[in-house]
């Protein structure tokens, strides 16, 4: 077994743990991280999506006591079948807007330079968003009405656009849509599990070609480093908005956009398609 290959599955596999659920985009992280460690070829590509599973289940390990309530009681209480039924209606529209447009998305936006952009551009309307008054009419996700969960849906249609992130599109969202800072991010969580898993089956389905029994190796070490570091991020980022807003994150991206820009247009880093 390649022990570099391995190490660059260990950092990747880090990168999309701790950078899913944060409001700072995963995809736009691994695009760069991969570029970096010249693991950006077909295969390292379905790497990247086959990565996703360790996050999403580190989000259904910490909320096992809520999944496994709502699914014993949905069809029999009232607020177990409005939460699936948010889920739904959150779920539909980023959904049906990416199996449309996503081999356009893919083929001129998943590059270094448009990525940093998005994070620019994102980071901007996180400052915006917490710089205006916060009116919370939802404190918990168990009060979110199908209004609520479908405005949050199209806020996460942004996210098809690699940079922007799942998470800040969705928390953010939620945000300016009255719900509370925890009843936002615990939502964006939630959401996450449909929609990832949708999108995670379906790209491997569509690239069983390439998936080989020798890298097996590889694709467990980065399975097992996402779901740890993405249980830590989880439980990290629900004790962090306890205390403090998302302002941290906005100027990260700023930062972290203007750096990718002047390397790329400076010649100091080669990023792949950097225009």
């Amino acid at each position: 077994m390649d022990l570099v290959l391995l190490f660059k599955a260990l950092i990747l596999g880090i990168v999309e743990g701790l950078t899913e659920f944060l409001p700072i985009s995963s995809t736009g992280h691994l695009i760069l991280a991969s570029d970096l460690l010249d693991f950006n070829d077909e295969k390292g590509k379905v790497f990247a999506i086959v990565i996703q599973l360790g996050a999403i289940l580190a989000v259904c390990w910490e909320y096992r006591v809520k999944i496994g309530t709502v699914v014993r009681d949905v069809g029999s209480r009232q607020d177990a079948n409005r939460f699936v039924l948010n889920l739904f209606i959150a779920f539909l529209p980023a959904a049906i807007l990416g199996l449309l447009f996503i081999k356009t998305i893919k083929q001129y936006l998943f590059h270094p330079v448009p990525v940093a952009l998005a994070f620019i551009i994102g980071g901007i309307l996180i400052l915006w968003a917490e710089r205006r008054k916060h009116v919370v009419d939802v404190e918990r996700v168990e009060d979110m009405d199908w209004r609520h969960a479908l405005k949050v849906g199209l806020m996460q249609c942004l996210a098809l656009i690699p940079g922007t992130s799942r998470s800040g599109a969705t928390i953010i969202g939620g945000l300016f849509f009255g719900l509370s800072r925890k009843a936002a991010t615990e939502f964006s969580f939630f959401l996450a599990i449909p929609i990832m898993f949708a999108a995670t089956f379906y790209d491997i389905y569509k690239n069983l070609d390439i998936l080989h029994f020798d890298d097996m190796g590889v694709f467990v070490i980065g399975f097992v480093a996402s779901f740890v570091s993405a249980l830590l991020a989880v439980r990290g980022l629900l004790r962090f908005i306890s205390h403090h807003d998302f302002t941290v994150f906005a100027w990260y991206r700023i930062a972290f956009g203007i750096v990718v820009l002047i390397t790329a247009y400076s010649g100091l880093v080669e990023w792949s398609a950097a225009t």
